[in-house]
């Protein structure tokens, strides 16, 4: 049963976009994936409104003070295995906006991450590399074909049974001439 659910989750993830603060550059991104020149439903990736049905959360922009308990809160409405993908600059690392007294910084200090998508705003095809990296990640290896070996027959063991002696035939012997070695002297 878990097979059929972890192909179900990588064959059709369900994403939810979040976000927590941003410019609207990553956002107009992600909106593009679903027009029909990107079409992210071809990988089977469906744009779910609800956290309670979501298997991943995009997020985009820096993380507010505002917006980070809210964040928090539907990270853990999402049921388990979730993932998380942090989109841009600020969603990463606060970006530009880091350190600002309003800004708690990027995803990972309120949330884990799964996955960092870093441009400023990344294009679409950045977007689905990482998903489809995130997706692939999630099944699991397919074995590796082992190579045909020709199978090596054994013949059957036959059991040991005391053999009677054979009678031995002699073949008569010829006479060899004798050959006398002569040491040569050590004189010479």
């Amino acid at each position: 049963m878990a097979g059929t659910v972890t192909w179900a989750r990588v064959k059709s993830p369900w994403v939810l976009h979040f976000n927590s603060g941003a410019c609207n550059g990553c956002d107009i991104e992600i909106v593009s994936l679903l027009t029909p020149k990107y079409d992210v439903e071809r990988f089977g990736i469906k744009l779910e409104p609800s956290p309670r049905h979501a298997d991943v959360l995009l997020v985009t922009g820096a993380v507010t003070k505002q917006c980070a308990e809210r964040l928090k809160r539907i990270y853990d409405q999402m049921p388990q295995p979730k993932f998380v993908v942090a989109i841009g600059a600020c969603a990463c690392s606060g970006g530009v906006f880091a350190g600002c007294y309003g800004v708690e910084g990027g995803v990972d200090k309120v949330i884990p991450v799964t996955a960092y998508i870093p441009g400023c705003a990344p294009r679409p095809e950045a977007l689905i590399d990482g998903v489809v990296k995130l997706l692939n990640a999630l099944s699991p290896p397919k074995p590796k074909k082992q190579p045909k070996h020709p199978k090596v027959v054994e013949a059957p063991k036959e059991e040991a049974k005391p053999e009677a002696p054979k009678p031995e035939a002699v073949a008569p012997q010829e006479a060899k001439p004798k050959v006398e070695e002569t040491k040569p002297d050590a004189k010479e």
